[in-house]
C-alpha cells in the first residue's frame, strides 16, 4: 500500500491498531546514498572495527536522507498463518518550523533506484515529514511562542503559497462576512501550510481543509476568528500542527511503545538512520548509539545473521540478496518431514506484491525479510530437535529457536561477523594478511596499491610504515604471491604479527639495545674487579 502525505493522517489510527496487534515488524530504507565518497578514507573496509565502522557510516548519515521507508506488519491468525500489511511510505524532511534541512544525493545511488522504477516525484511532492525529537523540542518552543514559520524555500512551494495569497487577497477586497471561496489543487502537506501562512497574513479570514487536494477559505470578523481558533474544531490547532509536522515520527513512537520484534536484512544503516532523523541526532559514542537502539527496540532480528546460521546447518545454497533467499526457501524441499511452514498470506491492499515482483521498493524488501524470517525460524525450529514438531508453532517457539541471532546485527566487510546490540562484541578477527615491501618506488599510495592489485583479486590496503602495506582479503589467490615473487619493486608475502608489525620489531629493538648495554656492564663491571 503507497502511503504519502496526502493520506498519512487517516492511515494512522489503522496503523496504530494494526502494529500493536502485530507478532512482528520488519522494516527496510532506501536512501539518497550510503557511503559519502566526498570523505577520505570513509568507504568499509576489512579493517574496520565495529567502532571505526561506525564513525565512517555516521558521517554518511548525517549526509544523506531516506526516500523511502516499508514496513510489513505481520499478524498471527488462529491457524497456522500470518496475513500482512506492507508499506510504503514516501518521507520527506519536514519543513514546518525547523531550519531547512539540507542532504546530499548519490549520483549512484540515485541511478540504481531509478532503475528499480523509484518514483522521485512522490518523495518530493507528496513525501511525509518527519522530524527528531531535538528538531521536534525546538519546533514546539517556537510554535507555543507564536514565531515559527513555514520553511518553504524551493520555488514550486512560493509559488504555491503565492498563488494562494494572491487569489484569496484578491477576492477578500470585495467579499462580505461569511463568504466563501475553494483554493483547489493542494498537494500534501501545502494543505496546511496554505491555512497556516493565510491565517498568519490575514486576521479575517478562516480555512478549512475540504479534502480531495480542496481548502476552504470563508471571510469573518476577528471576534468570530477568535471564537473559532478556540474551538475543538478547528484543523489548524497546535497540537494538530505539531502532529502534522511529526509525520512519520508518530509511527516510529509507535513503533517504540509497542516493542514488538523488529526485523531487517542488513540493518545496521537502517537503525543509524531510524536513530537519526526519529530519535536523537546519532552520538559520537558506538557504546551509546548501541545502548539507546537497544533501550528503544529490544528484540531486533538481522535475517542476513540468521540465513547464515541456516546455510551452516541445512543443504541451502549460497546466495546472498534477499530475494534470492526468499526463491530459495519458497522452491526448496528442506524440511521434507517436518510440519509445513507458515501460511504468510498477504492483506487485501498489499496483493500486487503476490503478483509481481518489486525489488528494492522498501514495503516490497520489508515483506520479502519477514517472510524469510518466518521460513528460516521455522526451519530451525525442525531442525533443532528430534520430536515432532506440533503443526502450529507459535511465534515465541521461532523466538527461542533464534535466541542466538536475537539482536546480533550483520558487519559487511569488517573485523567481526555481526554487532551485539545487547552485550558486548566479540573480539576483531581478520582474515590472513599479506604484505608489500615497496623498492625503488618512492611516494607510492594505498590507492596505486589497490590499482595494482585490484585485477587479481578484491584487496583492502592500509599503510603499515613509509615502505609497506598491508593487503587484507576475504580469499586472497595464492597467485598473487607467485606472480610478485620477482618484481623488481614489489615484494609480496604472508603477514606474521611477531615478524613484520612496527611495534613488535620496537619491543625487539629496545630489548637488543637493554640486552646489549647489560652485557656491555656486564663485561666492565668484570674486568674493574680484575
Amino acid at each position: 500500500m503507497e502511503v504519502g502525505a496526502e493520506g498519512f493522517a487517516r492511515r494512522l489510527p489503522r496503523l496504530r491498531r494494526r502494529i500493536l496487534r502485530a507478532a512482528f515488524v520488519a522494516l527496510d530504507m532506501e536512501f539518497t546514498g550510503l557511503h559519502s565518497t566526498s570523505l577520505q578514507n570513509n568507504e568499509p573496509s576489512l579493517f574496520d572495527s565495529p567502532v571505526e565502522r561506525y564513525v565512517k557510516a555516521r558521517q554518511s548519515v548525517q549526509r544523506f536522507t531516506l526516500v523511502q521507508l516499508g514496513l510489513a506488519i505481520f499478524s498471527k491468525e488462529n491457524s497456522n498463518k500470518y496475513v500482512v500489511h506492507s508499506y510504503n511510505f514516501s518521507l520527506f524532511p519536514s519543513t514546518l518550523g525547523i531550519r531547512d534541512v539540507e542532504f546530499t544525493l548519490s549520483a549512484s545511488s540515485i541511478r540504481f533506484l531509478s532503475h528499480y522504477g523509484f518514483d522521485y516525484n512522490k518523495f518530493l511532492k507528496d513525501g511525509i515529514p518527519y522530524m527528531n525529537e531535538v528538531q521536534e523540542k525546538i519546533f514546539r518552543q517556537r510554535l507555543l511562542a507564536g514565531t515559527w514559520k513555514v520553511c518553504s524555500t524551493n520555488n514550486a512551494d512560493r509559488d504555491v503559497l503565492k498563488k494562494a495569497i494572491d487569489e484569496v487577497t484578491s477576492w477578500i477586497a470585495a467579499a462580505k462576512e461569511e463568504d466563501t471561496m475553494i483554493l483547489q489543487d493542494l498537494n500534501g502537506y501545502h494543505v496546511l501550510e496554505v491555512q497556516l501562512v493565510l491565517r498568519q497574513s490575514l486576521e479575517n479570514v478562516w480555512t478549512e481543509p475540504l479534502g480531495d487536494k480542496k481548502v476552504m477559505v470563508k471571510k469573518v470578523s476577528p471576534e468570530r476568528r477568535q471564537l473559532l481558533e478556540n474551538s475543538s474544531y478547528d484543523h489548524c490547532q497546535k497540537k494538530l500542527i505539531l502532529l502534522s509536522a511529526r509525520g512519520f515520527t508518530n509511527i516510529f513512537q509507535i513503533l517504540v511503545k509497542a516493542k514488538k520484534p523488529l526485523v531487517g536484512h542488513n540493518m545496521l544503516m537502517d537503525l543509524m538512520h531510524l536513530h537519526d532523523k526519529f530519535y536523537r541526532p546519532l552520538p559520537e559514542s558506538y557504546e551509546e548509539f548501541k545502548r539507546n537502539i537497544h533501550n528503544l527496540f529490544p528484540v531486533i532480528i538481522d535475517t542476513k545473521t540468521v540465513t547464515k546460521s541456516v546455510q551452516k546447518k541445512c543443504l541451502f545454497p549460497r546466495v546472498s540478496g534477499l530475494l534470492e533467499v526468499y526463491a530459495v526457501l519458497c522452491s526448496s524441499n528442506l524440511n521434507p518431514k517436518g510440519p509445513p511452514c507458515p501460511v504468510i498470506a498477504l492483506a487485501s491492499g498489499c496483493s500486487r506484491y503476490a503478483e509481481k515482483k518489486s525489488p528494492h521498493e522498501a514495503g516490497y524488501d520489508a515483506f520479502l525479510c519477514g517472510s524469510v524470517l518466518l521460513m528460516s525460524a521455522h526451519l530451525l525450529l525442525c531442525r533443532s530437535t528430534d520430536d515432532v514438531v506440533e503443526a502450529d508453532p507459535s511465534f515465541s517457539q521461532y523466538l527461542t529457536v533464534l535466541a542466538e541471532h536475537v539482536n546480533k546485527v550483520n558487519f559487511i566487510r569488517g573485523g567481526v561477523s555481526s554487532i551485539n546490540f545487547s552485550g558486548e562484541d566479540a573480539p576483531c578477527r581478520h582474515p590472513p594478511a599479506l604484505i608489500v615491501h615497496v623498492r625503488g618506488w618512492p611516494g607510492l599510495t594505498e590507492r596505486q596499491i589497490y590499482q595494482e592489485f585490484k585485477a587479481r583479486c578484491r584487496f583492502d590496503v592500509r599503510r603499515l610504515s613509509k615502505n609497506q602495506f598491508i593487503l587484507l582479503s576475504n580469499q586472497y589467490k595464492q597467485l598473487v604471491l607467485r606472480d610478485y615473487r620477482h618484481h623488481p619493486h614489489l615484494q609480496v608475502s604472508v603477514y606474521r604479527h611477531w615478524r613484520h608489525s612496527p611495534s613488535v620489531n620496537c619491543l625487539l629493538q629496545i630489548s637488543g639495545i637493554v640486552a646489549l648495554w647489560s652485557l656491555l656492564a656486564f663485561a666492565l663491571g668484570g674486568t674493574s674487579c680484575c
